[in-house]
């Protein structure tokens, strides 16, 4: 249990980071799209996201600037351990009725999870809530992303047999590497191009841009590169870069590679 800005107890459920290498991307395309979301300014070394419910079993999502403490908490919650989340009061930027994510859990002893009246959390804005699902979009787009990086040995497989030969042609495809392109160029906002470690010497990259997102895996025990590439413009498809072409994808990911922003 920790103490909300006013004062009030909050039930913590879960926490995320929102930091330029690690944030939830059905936020935003950046790292600074998803604080103005939320409505705080994009500092260098993020934010904590702690979601509760108050003792009435309304939903608030407290904003932190202990980084450290939330990546600790998140840490120890998936190696099984418990964790007391208790942010000091000192280090909470904001507190903002309703929750951005969707969660399937809730607190014990208290009323069902429900959104506190608006206004509630002093902002005068309705309460957070997950964007909709139910039509494709960048949101949805992201998600598919997301999904991709996680099911990653399912799409390989798919990638060796395809090849990305029926995508070489498709207009967006070419478009979205182009403008990935231009990222090793010109830096890109914080958060466009991020890169964690996937084992075995090889690296997951996330690039998102305007209409685009692509995720890829850099070498690896095999040495073989692979990306796809999910647009605004094509619901619910999913491209495969093609190995050959202009593009030279190995070339492009290592040197996006070198520009992204990567967990500390």
């Amino acid at each position: 249990m920790s103490d909300d800005e006013g004062g009030g107890s909050l039930y913590v459920l879960t926490a995320v980071l929102l930091t330029p290498a690690q944030f939830p991307t059905i936020l935003g395309d950046d790292f600074a799209e998803a604080c103005s979301l939320l409505g705080v300014p994009p500092a260098g070394e993020g934010y904590g996201l702690v979601l509760g419910q108050d003792e009435e079993g309304a939903r608030w999502t407290v904003v932190v600037d202990d980084v450290s403490l939330v990546a600790a908490a998140i840490a120890s919650w998936d190696c099984g351990m418990e964790y007391d989340l208790s942010p000091d009061e000192r280090s909470i930027v904001i507190s903002l009725a309703g929750w951005p994510l969707e969660l399937s859990v809730a607190a014990t002893g208290i009323p069902e999870p429900h959104d506190p009246e608006q206004g509630a959390d002093g902002t005068g804005r309705v309460p957070l809530a997950p964007p909709s699902a139910e039509a494709w979009g960048p949101v949805q787009r992201r998600m598919g992303a997301d999904q991709i990086a996680r099911e990653w040995a399912d799409w390989r497989e798919r990638e060796a047999t395809d090849g990305g030969a029926a995508a070489a042609s498709h207009p967006g495809l070419a478009r979205a590497l182009e403008e990935a392109r231009a990222y090793t160029r010109t830096s890109p906002p914080p958060g466009r191009v991020r890169s964690s470690f996937a084992g075995e010497g090889a690296r997951t990259l996330r690039v998102d841009g305007p209409g685009w997102s692509l995720v890829a895996r850099t070498g690896g025990t095999d040495g073989r590169d692979a990306a796809f590439v999910l647009l605004d413009e094509e619901p619910s498809g999913v491209l495969t870069v093609p190995h050959e072409g202009d593009h030279d994808l190995p070339r492009l990911l290592a040197a996006l590679d070198r520009v992204a922003v990567r967990p500390a």
